[in-house]
């Protein structure tokens, strides 16, 4: 069987987690990137006999230079890489008013910053092997979401970076992929920074009525195998608010607001 090595960031828990798991069923060579190196181990033991073998590297995509060297070190052992998977990201939750800038920085550097770190030294392989550059967004990445601006900001960056490398590698073989999986239980709205750069704590949506990460990951897995551009998940928040938002753009900002108001201790009203 051919060597596959799928490189997935963020891995040690939420989407990237149950990514990792999909393809390590499947008999891929995992690289897996997090910062939180304890939790990648224990994945590795969790998967030990199904993934062709695991690479963990400690890693923090807003630096630069870790992310050289993560790439580096993972064509390093296994001479490829045939898909690139950009999870790593945080979330925040405050008015823009309120907000110390550094949080919405933070963002940027994790977000945005990350995706194009870690493109930037797997491309070359990437193209060599006519692979696959994935960044996961979110509907946020559509419509600005009220209490988020960083958030929407960085994931509305991503989908135009990865747009334009599309663009721009149109005759390279190079398939990228936009994939917004909407609302799904992970830990990212407990981990959120409020204003002051402090992690909100606890969730304010209901994580029981959400989309499992283990949903979500087969989806993206099917939509890389099928190497589509985009992907948007579930219907009403996902499908049916993107539609809307390229014919009645001033809906959906009211609609917007007042979903998002509703969540419990909503910074507006």
């Amino acid at each position: 069987m051919e060597l596959k090595v799928v490189v997935i960031t963020g891995a040690s828990s939420g989407i990237g987690r149950a990514l990792a798991q999909e393809y390590g069923e499947r008999g891929w060579h995992l690289a897996l990137l997090a910062r939180n190196f304890d939790k990648l181990l224990q994945l590795k033991d969790e998967l030990s006999g199904k993934a062709s073998s695991i690479l963990c590297l400690s890693t923090d995509v807003s630096k630069e230079e870790e992310c050289k060297n993560a790439m580096d070190e993972i064509i390093a052992t296994y001479g490829r890489i045939d898909v690139l998977i950009n999870n790593a990201g945080i979330s925040m939750r405050a008015l823009f008013k309120d907000v110390d800038l550094n949080v919405i920085r933070r963002l940027m550097d994790v977000n945005f910053w990350g995706t194009v770190y870690c493109t930037k030294y797997a491309l070359s392989s990437l193209l060599a092997n006519k692979g696959s550059v994935i960044g996961i967004v979110s509907i946020a990445a559509y419509v600005g979401l009220p209490g988020r601006t960083g958030y929407s900001a960085s994931k509305f960056a991503i989908r135009g970076f990865l747009e334009t490398l599309r663009t721009e590698n149109l005759r390279n073989g190079l398939h990228v992929l936009i994939a917004a999986p909407g609302f799904t239980a992970t830990n990212i709205r407990s981990t959120a920074l409020l204003a002051d750069g402090s992690q909100q704590g606890q969730s304010p949506r209901n994580e029981g009525k959400m989309m499992t990460t283990t949903q979500v990951a087969k989806k993206i897995v099917k939509a890389i195998d099928k190497r589509k551009k985009t992907l948007i998940l579930t219907f009403w928040e996902g499908k049916f608010t993107v539609f809307l938002q390229k014919f009645f753009p001033s809906l959906v900002e009211r609609l917007t607001y007042l979903h998002m108001a509703k969540e419990p201790d909503s910074p507006f009203k």
